[in-house]
């Protein structure tokens, strides 16, 4: 994209100051980027007649959209004085997720920032959210933020999975790896990568072993992770990597990945998502099981699809 980046931020229709406006504002300055700043609003109590006759819900519908736009607009006036772009929007949609990606169809952005809305197990079973719909169908690279302890990221991890035959993750993995320098280096951040590994997500044909017990041999298992490691160093050496910001650890991804940024306070991980018809292994379905369980904030990369 030609000219000066551009992000999107997406806000509650509560009007609440999450964590999520000043990290967009502090990534949005650092980047030199603009910001617009957008609320789809629709609250089920002035979304239904009830006992009031319609022209006066939609009064109240107005009224309510118009102090929601004056109070983004004090929200973006602080930043506009430290320089940064700021445009603001409301709008009463009944569907935000299809309103999203019109908005990013007709107004490209470098990411989507938006605050994650928690959520329990049981709703998320019943009801689909819109941050998992966003995951699953967002264009754009995604910045989901749970908390910002640090407005601009000092610690930015990139989690990839390197061990693929197929070259389309070659290339999906050095897309990770881009998105996180380029964050980092905004920041003025330190970045490390890490490889979470774990063997019992491989098959014994996949890699051209002739039975699954030879593929858990301990002499099968040594060529494993010695072909696992020379994959990481690769991409790592590929990508300008130094040897001290890599981490390959042995175990379940999702563990893996929350244990390391609880550990070292990390402040964002990078991860990649691919298509669900692909080989949704770490880089696909780990995002989704991460989500709510990550004691930071996440970054998602998108690419298309690989067996369409």
């Amino acid at each position: 994209m030609s000219g000066q980046s551009r992000f999107m931020l997406v806000t509650s229709p509560l009007m609440e100051h999450s964590p999520a406006f000043d990290r967009a504002a502090a990534l949005a300055k650092a980047e030199g980027a603009a910001l617009h700043i957008v609320a789809f609003d629709y609250l089920e109590g002035l979304a239904t007649a009830g006992m009031v006759n319609e022209k006066a819900l939609e009064q109240m519908r107005l009224g309510y959209v118009e102090r929601h736009r004056q109070w983004l607009e004090d929200q973006a006036r602080p930043l506009r004085k430290i320089g940064v772009t700021v445009t603001t929007e409301v709008a009463w949609v009944q569907n935000p997720l299809e309103e999203i990606l019109i908005h990013l169809k007709e107004q490209p952005m470098d990411v989507l920032i938006k605050a994650l809305e928690h959520q329990s197990l049981l709703s998320r079973l019943i009801f689909t959210p819109l941050d998992v719909h966003l995951l699953r169908e967002c264009p754009v690279p995604l910045h989901f933020v749970s908390r910002a302890v640090n407005a601009l990221p000092r610690k930015v991890v990139a989690a990839v999975d390197p061990f693929h035959r197929d070259d389309h993750y070659k290339t999906f993995n050095d897309r990770i790896l881009h998105e996180a320098t380029k964050l980092a280096t905004a920041c003025n951040a330190e970045l490390d990568v890490v490889y979470a590994y774990d063997l019992s997500s491989i098959s014994s044909d996949e890699f051209g072993f002739d039975n699954g017990s030879a593929f858990f041999s301990s002499t099968h298992n040594k060529t494993l992770y010695d072909a696992q490691l020379e994959a990481f160093n690769e991409l790592a050496q590929r990508n300008g990597i130094a040897e001290p910001q890599r981490h390959m650890i042995m175990g379940n991804p999702a563990k893996v990945l929350s244990r390391y940024a609880d550990t070292f306070d990390v402040d964002v991980i990078v991860m990649g998502r691919l298509g669900h018809r692909g080989m949704g292994r770490l880089i696909g379905s780990t995002v989704e099981h991460l989500l709510y369980k990550m004691p930071c904030s996440v970054w998602v990369v998108y690419t298309e699809r690989l067996d369409e």
